[in-house]
This record gives structure tokens, sequence and C-alpha cells, in this order.
């Protein structure tokens, strides 16, 4: 995995909330790829398969993009109909 694909991965996991160990694991695997610069398969695979998962569901609400707001709606005035004029 090169550091552009790793930054996009990072970035989408950045979106949703993660566990205590899907944190940990995460880090964990950003500190392997800045000492070794590359990662193991069995890290890459994991590290893909987290992503994919996390994409199925919605994302976290820290982004207000996804979260939409009540609003009231607007109050119309009630139909009258016109007088004739002469």
């Amino acid at each position: 995995m090169n550091k552009e694909r790793l930054e996009w991965v990072m970035s989408g996991l950045n979106q949703h909330t993660l566990t205590k160990t899907e944190g940990q694991f995460v880090k964990t695997a950003l500190e392997d790829f800045e000492k070794k610069h590359g990662l193991t398969d069995l890290q890459e695979q994991r590290l893909e398969h987290l992503y994919k998962e996390k994409s199925k569901l919605t994302p976290n609400k820290k982004s207000d993009y996804y979260s939409f707001k009540e609003s009231s709606p607007k109050k119309t005035g009630s139909w009258r109909p016109r007088t004739k004029m002469f």
C-alpha cells in the first residue's frame, strides 16, 4: 500500500467512530508504516476490510454535512377569495 492510498483510507475512517480495538489497530498500522515505509499484507487486508465495513455505514455525526436540522414549516396565509371591484 502506498502513502496516498493509506491517507485516502485514513480520511475515510476518520469520518466514523472507531471502537477502541479498531482505533488501536489503526494507530499501530500508521506507526508501522512510518517506521518501515510499508505495511504487512495482513495489515493491508485488515485496513481495507475495516474501511469497506465502515463505509457501508452512515458517516458519524461529527460532520454537519449529513445532519439535517429540523426547521419549522413556514406559515402560509389562509386563502381568501378576491373581492370583485366594480
